[in-house]
């Protein structure tokens, strides 16, 4: 018998005790479900954990109210297949309510103010810790963060005053108010994710393979088609053959140009990559820190 374990058997046995120590440290954990790649894996491992018992918290879903009917779609269904609960709250109520105001300028996302909305959900369910996809391979702040990532008791991030983890020894002590962000993903790259996806043949959005689709090149970003996004000055629409490496926010997920149309040939195309992952998000090039600034406050 080979006692060898392949790269993403490890990666898979080091995400699964990270999901049994959130649930063994914590009262009310809840699963922040964006209907992304990460977000999707980490809801089937954690299937995998608590398997043949059902997964112990539900997922919670911030609506900017701007995103792809394709992920709405998917959500839905992926939570039936996972017999798993899904709360969604929406960014529409907390403008409604004046807890966020909409951004008006050219290239206005309703991105950042899923912050409101999330801390807003999290107080008003009493969760202790919020399990989020990230992985340190996607940007610089997030490369900051720990498996267990304290948030003090204004849901704000410091950087510099994360508890350190001791080969496996994760700390989830807080006060009262205050909670925690999980990353059980922290170690898994971009290629990791579509190797494993492509091995357990896990469902996912349409989106992520080549597609027809209307967009406009805006600065470099291949906005989609929307009644959300405004043409502005000469721009117009053309159709290209797109596909999306992240999901999120129509006002601010870009496209890219590809032919891949099956994860064989999305893993290549990964591979041979020149540009990031997140190269095609406008909300990340407000400014050098823009991740870090939003995550301060206490963004995903």
């Amino acid at each position: 018998m080979n006692y060898n374990l392949s790269h993403l058997q490890q990666l898979e046995s080091e995400s699964i005790f990270v999901l049994r120590e959130v649930a063994a440290q914590f009262e009310k954990p809840v699963l922040l479900f964006s209907g992304g790649k990460d977000s999707i894996v980490m809801t089937y491992l954690a299937r995998k954990a608590f398997y043949p018992a059902s997964i112990p918290f539900p997922l919670l879903h911030i609506d900017t109210g701007h995103n792809f009917q394709e992920t709405l779609d998917f959500r839905d269904a992926f939570a039936n297949q996972m017999e798993v609960k899904v709360i969604v709250r929406k960014v529409q109520d907390s403008i409604n309510s004046g807890r966020a105001v909409e951004e008006r300028q050219i290239n206005g996302s309703r991105n950042v103010l899923q912050t409101i909305t999330l801390l807003d959900a999290i107080s008003e369910f009493s969760f202790d810790v919020a399990l989020g996809g990230g992985r340190r391979d996607e940007e610089k702040a997030r490369a900051k963060e720990r498996f267990f990532s304290f948030r003090d008791e204004f849901g704000q991030w410091d950087p510099k005053n994360q508890r350190p983890e001791i080969w496996t020894l994760l700390n989830g002590k807080k006060r009262k108010g205050e909670h925690f962000r999980a990353f059980p993903l922290s170690n898994w790259t971009e290629l990791d994710i579509w190797q494993y996806i492509a091995q357990e043949n896990i469902s996912i959005p349409s989106l992520y393979f080549a597609h027809a689709r209307k967009v406009i090149n805006r600065k470099g970003i291949l906005l989609a088609d929307s009644e959300f996004v405004s043409l502005q000055g000469e721009e117009k629409y053309e159709e290209m053959q797109v596909r999306f490496r992240t999901v999120g926010d129509m006002t601010c997920t870009g496209a890219v140009e590809s032919k891949a149309s099956t994860l064989a040939e999305i893993i290549y195309e990964i591979a041979s990559a020149r540009f990031t992952e997140r190269g095609t998000r406008d909300d990340d090039k407000r400014s050098e820190a823009a991740m870090e600034d939003r995550k301060k406050e206490g963004y995903f």
